[in-house]
């Protein structure tokens, strides 16, 4: 089978879920024999905006092509002519079977209409709330009101605009009420293209119940049009982690963004009155790590923050899961089906996240982890404290594993087996139409 991967990032430019996500099943389906290529995006500024550059990833035993489109600062734009000519022609040569798509942002919405425009069977993978929110998270910034960053309760044009996109107004305050009507509009507008989306996928896929419940009812989908499945991971590199000894370790893996929650992570480390320590990793950004790094300077001295780089994902076992004792996931967001909570599970590493969303959908009290009270420091702290109070019981529940099996998470294998039957079945659907 020839299958064409879309995401719109790839590692190792970019380390997140989907981006990580994508070049698991590419490698799973190019190692069991199938024709993999990848389309994705970079943003470099010294190079022909859209230009296509060629790369190669490879796989335990093969190796697929990764074509890269150059788009740069498109981030606000949902739909671009010429990122749809050039996936056209990839889609003209390469003649792929099906085509499977992660997240669009910074690519194009019009890349659906070009795959089904060919009758393509198209198979959407949502990570996030991204097609029925233009900011991905269900999360208002609130430029300029109070309070910053609360959560939505669902995607209305004028709110959108107001709670959102007023960051991008001219700030003239005669100006206020044609800067609203112009992110109404664009919003208005990108609902509409998102409708059109949605008509030409064949089946979306939900790796959480909570996503699938609130996606199914943001874009109006019939129970035939969605489907849960769950991330597979290559179980060969979450093997291997060694006995921990020594103070007691959290960790955090993740972008130093303000949505991951790292902000209440440091305050709830604080408050906790047993000596420990917390190790950080991930991406720094320059606009959110320093203010960060200034939070934990205010640590109580018997408490110990460290900082350290992103990693190489198939290291995850040997650069962090043999460092900590417990990993905390603490986004102010409703996380979908976080990876690196299935990751600590399948090590058995326990995990201490929010009580909402996929995170709890994975995470159950007292039984495979604990679970505090979601945007709450001092639940988190105390839930914490709890983890350093009763190690023995943590270190129980964290041999629980994985839920919803005798405590693995699900293969890569068995992942992209399941993914090829929904392939089969979207093309047989598809041949009997005809």
């Amino acid at each position: 089978m020839k299958v064409l991967l879309v995401n719109h990032g790839y590692p190792m430019r970019y380390n997140a879920g989907s981006e990580i996500y994508t070049q698991n099943i590419a490698r799973g389906l190019s190692d069991l024999g199938h024709e993999v290529m990848i389309f994705s995006r970079l943003e470099n500024p010294f190079i022909n905006q859209f230009e296509i550059v060629n790369e190669q990833d490879q796989s335990q035993k093969s190796s697929f092509p990764v074509k890269l489109i150059n788009v740069v600062n498109l981030q606000n734009r949902f739909q671009t002519d010429k990122v749809d000519e050039r996936f056209n022609t990839i889609i003209s040569e390469f003649s792929p079977d099906v085509v499977h798509f992660n997240h669009l942002n910074h690519l194009s919405l019009g890349i659906i209409d070009v795959a089904a425009s060919y009758n393509l069977p198209i198979v959407f993978t949502l990570h996030d709330f991204w097609l029925s929110c233009p900011r991905g998270q269900f999360i208002q910034n609130n430029f300029g009101l109070e309070p910053s960053w609360s959560l939505c309760d669902g995607q209305e044009d004028k709110k959108c605009a107001i709670h959102c996109f007023m960051r991008f107004a001219s700030g003239e305050s005669d100006s206020i009420t044609d800067d609203i009507a112009y992110w109404t509009n664009w919003v208005k507008l990108r609902r509409k293209h998102i409708s059109r989306l949605v008509e030409n996928v064949n089946l979306f896929i939900a790796p959480s119940f909570s996503l699938l419940e609130r996606m199914k009812q943001a874009l109006g989908l019939a129970d035939e049009q969605i489907k849960y499945l769950d991330y597979g991971f290559d179980l060969g590199r979450l093997q291997g982690r060694v006995k921990r000894e020594g103070q007691f370790t959290f960790g955090y893996i993740g972008t130093h963004i303000v949505t991951k929650g790292i902000h209440h992570l440091i305050e709830s480390f604080s408050q906790l009155s047993s000596k420990a320590r917390l190790v950080i990793w991930g991406r720094s950004r320059g606009e959110v790590t320093p203010f960060l790094k200034e939070l934990a300077n205010k640590a109580p001295t018997h408490l110990h923050i460290e900082w350290r780089e992103e990693y190489i994902n198939e290291e995850i076992v040997s650069e962090v899961f043999n460092h900590i004792d417990c990993l905390v996931v603490p986004s102010i967001w409703l996380e979908n089906s976080p990876l690196v909570i299935h990751e600590a599970q399948q090590v058995r590493v326990p995990v201490i996240t929010a009580n909402v969303g996929g995170m709890a959908d994975y995470v159950k009290h007292k039984e495979n982890g604990l679970l505090f009270k979601h945007r709450n420091v001092k639940s988190l702290a105390e839930q914490m404290q709890f983890a350093i109070d009763h190690p023995a019981l943590l270190k129980k529940w964290g041999m629980r594993g994985y839920l919803y099996s005798e405590g693995d998470v699900v293969s890569i294998e068995d992942h992209v087996q399941e993914l090829l039957e929904i392939y089969k079945n979207i093309m047989e659907g598809k041949s009997n139409e005809k």
